[in-house]
């Protein structure tokens, strides 16, 4: 039996009994999900909150008939594929159905092996139209999100790669990464880039919360809860409503909010504190953390079932000094806006700066190098652009270090990571080549 594409089904409109489970029935042998209602308004609900991949509808129903229902399903969404059912001598209706639109119509009675084969046509050009779009979607997005998260290294073209993967896809995302790699901007790009972009975006760090500021925050609360609860508040949760809801820092969260977390992503559910009717939550959720969360599970302080809960989709954010050929040209961004915010005049970059910002480990990452621009535009020293890690000057053969790690960088990245073209370019061996990228941590 061939698998029908995932995620698409079928919507049959059909209120006679019989026809209706002989169609359903013949769809579900044949491998194809269905689902069924019996009236149009009720296909209408339905289709209101999810498109199928195909609707299958009677022309004849009670109060809106198949034809009126083809016309509104023609005006949501007109590439959405229906096969209208006609009774015996209504070819004239079926001939006004495809010119409203219609993919196609049967006759009754008809055998349902010819429907299971119409039905298979429809989805696969449904398939077909989803794919396009979906690509067509990620070629317009492209270029926007390679100016937001910026960098030709290999490692940042990963992660765009995933983020047009996985943002319109309804999966918890967990996001890793040092201090300072921008998680927050990346859990910002799945939800820019996604159908739910127009719902809100909510932001909640939990480090260093005590649990009842933290349970409260989520979850909500109402009037009387607690000592000073006086009016009842709106959770995260409850309030992003179909949005994103970015969780920072979940690694410092305690068992017992790690419990009722997992509760959440597991039900959709939430109680406000101090209340027991249940609240739907159809939210998306993306978390982050600074710590491995396997690890940290290992040794008994995260919940393995909530980390598997979160990670549907893990993205790992490179460390500056894992990715030191996208420095330049974060750095000159960074001055743009630096020189912008402060009204100044934009300052000159030399070779030998430029050097200095390569050689460092950047332990601050992204918004170190974006503390550093800020001081160069105000005509401030950042003391450690002229200082080795122990705050020493640096020496000749680092300074010299730094400069062939500069150049080969650069010319590495214009090559699009590309080791042959790199070595050709800078005129060395390819195994030489390799061993420099080793030593300097480009690759």
């Amino acid at each position: 039996m061939k698998p029908e594409k995932p995620g698409l089904s079928v919507l049959l409109v059909e209120d006679d009994t019989y026809v209706r489970r002989g169609c359903r029935q013949a769809m579900q042998l044949a491998g194809i999900p269905v689902e069924t209602v019996t009236t149009a308004e009720d296909a209408q609900r339905r289709l209101q909150t999810d498109c199928p991949g195909v609707v299958v509808s009677d022309l004849r129903l009670p109060r809106m008939d198949g034809m009126d229902l083809l016309r509104w399903v023609y005006q949501l969404d007109p590439d959405l594929p229906v096969i209208i059912i006609t009774g015996h001598g209504e070819i004239t209706l079926a001939v006004e159905a495809m010119r409203c639109g219609a993919y196609d119509f049967m006759e009754k009675p008809f055998s349902t092996s010819v429907l299971v084969d119409v039905v298979r046509r429809a989805l696969e050009k449904r398939a077909l139209v989803l794919e396009v779009e979906s690509l067509r979607r990620r070629l317009d997005h492209r270029d926007d999100l390679e100016g937001r998260l910026i960098g030709r290294s290999p490692q940042m073209a990963k992660v765009r790669k995933l983020i047009l993967d996985v943002a319109d896809e309804a999966i918890n995302v967990l996001i890793m990464g040092e201090t300072g790699t921008g998680k927050e901007l990346v859990a910002q790009c799945l939800h820019d880039f996604s159908s739910a972009r127009q719902q809100k975006f909510v932001a909640l760090n939990c480090g260093g919360m005590a649990d009842s500021l933290l349970d409260s925050e989520l979850f909500g609360h109402v009037s009387g809860a607690f000592t000073g609860a006086q009016r009842p508040r709106t959770g995260k949760f409850e309030y992003v409503n179909g949005g994103t809801l970015f969780l920072d820092e979940v690694e410092t969260m305690s068992m017992h909010m790690q419990i009722k977390l997992l509760r959440v992503l597991e039900n959709k559910v939430i109680e406000r504190l101090g209340s027991n009717d249940p609240i739907s939550v159809p939210c998306r959720v993306v978390a982050a953390a600074k710590e491995d969360l396997k690890g940290l599970s290992r040794e008994g302080k995260f919940r393995l079932d909530l980390y598997f809960r979160l990670s549907g989709v893990r993205i790992e954010l490179p460390a500056l000094r894992e990715r030191r050929e996208d420095i330049p040209e974060l750095y000159d961004k960074f001055l743009l806006q630096a020189a912008k915010c402060h009204n100044r005049p934009l300052p000159p970059l030399t070779p030998e700066h430029l050097r200095q910002l390569m050689a460092m480990d950047w332990p601050g990452n992204i918004r170190e190098l974006r503390n550093a621009a800020n001081c160069h535009v105000l005509g401030i020293a950042y003391e450690t652009l002229t200082t080795g890690k122990d705050g020493t000057p640096l020496s000749l053969a680092e300074d010299v270090d730094n400069y062939e790690c500069l150049r080969i960088s650069i010319e590495f990245a214009k090559q699009d990571g590309n080791i042959g073209r790199t070595a050709e370019a800078l005129q060395v061996a390819r195994t030489t080549l390799h061993d420099k990228l080793k030593k300097y941590g480009l690759i």
